[in-house]
């Protein structure tokens, strides 16, 4: 890799290793998770957008805010109530999963027609699936872990086929993690029963 590649790329390779650090930080219930993630949100936001996957560009500012959500939502666990790892009933997921494939569908159909954006309905599928997992992690639902991994099979493909196989290769990554994330919270959450 040559130097003007290696500074081409440089704002994926910074955003990717801060993704990571996030992750980690979250299987472990680190409440520095946050600003990792906040960091990579950043300069996501920047690179999504120079690729042209607008929904995902607009993620990473939901992320900015989430990241600061969820700071004080686990920050506030840390001082006064117990803030344990719980799961939704059938209901909440029939309800979120439909509301994620209305939005898909919708906003998809407005970026085909009045956009440039390029695999518009995927573009939005993993969006709207990340803004609801993301809600899921602020409020520590179990599983977080399966949404992240739905998303992150299918993001995979989205960044591959958009030639950023640094990202990639990290959310491939992450399917391993999601697997050791969702044991960490599931044994927190019977240790909590």
């Amino acid at each position: 890799m040559s130097f003007k590649t290696l500074l081409t790329n440089l704002p994926e390779i910074i955003a990717v290793i801060l993704a990571i650090v996030y992750l980690l930080l979250a299987v472990k219930q680190n409440i520095w998770c946050w600003l990792a993630w906040i960091l990579s949100s950043c300069l996501y936001c920047y690179i999504m957008y120079s690729v042209g996957l607008y929904m995902e560009s607009g993620l990473q500012v939901f992320y900015i805010v989430m990241g600061i959500y969820g700071w004080s939502q686990w920050k506030q666990s840390k001082s006064d109530t117990v803030f344990e790892v719980f799961t939704w009933t059938p209901i909440q997921h029939c309800f979120s999963i439909l509301l994620i494939l209305f939005l898909t569908i919708a906003s998809g159909y407005l970026l085909d027609q009045f956009t440039q954006a390029l695999l518009p309905f995927w573009d939005a599928l993993t969006t709207w699936g990340a803004i609801m997992a993301t809600y899921m992690v602020a409020k520590k639902v179990l599983e977080n872990w399966l949404y992240w991994f739905a998303i992150d099979l299918i993001s995979v493909f989205l960044f591959a086929s958009r030639e950023l196989y640094l990202t990639a290769f990290l959310f491939f990554f992450y399917l391993f993690i999601i697997v050791i994330g969702y044991r960490s919270w599931n044994q927190a959450r019977l240790r909590d029963v």
